[in-house]
């Protein structure tokens, strides 16, 4: 496989997982870290990362706005619930266990 064709496919995936936590709303961000020790707000972070590294300045607004699809406050308004105390129980043991 060429490396364009490679990072189309790459780009495709990104966009199908971007849409897939879309579509899943109810997937809180506490629920992402403890179980995967990520959330849309490390996608977005790496985002950032990704650009800086091809000498393009994203703001970390911007990218959690390509993330989230939404400006995150808008998100937050929308689709954020407060975390229950068992959720973070759970992260909190999740962030222990990582030393």
């Amino acid at each position: 496989m060429d490396k364009q064709t490679e990072i189309e496919l790459e780009a495709a995936t990104f966009r199908r997982f971007l849409k897939h936590l879309d579509d899943h709303k109810e997937v809180q961000n506490i629920d992402l870290m403890i179980l995967a020790d990520f959330c849309r707000n490390c996608l977005s972070k790496w985002y950032m990362a990704a650009a800086k590294e091809k000498g393009i300045e994203i703001d970390y607004d911007a990218a959690r706005e390509k993330v989230y699809g939404m400006t995150y406050d808008e998100w937050k308004e929308k689709h954020q619930l407060p975390a229950t105390p068992e959720q973070m129980a759970a992260f909190e043991e999740r962030q222990k266990s990582k030393g």
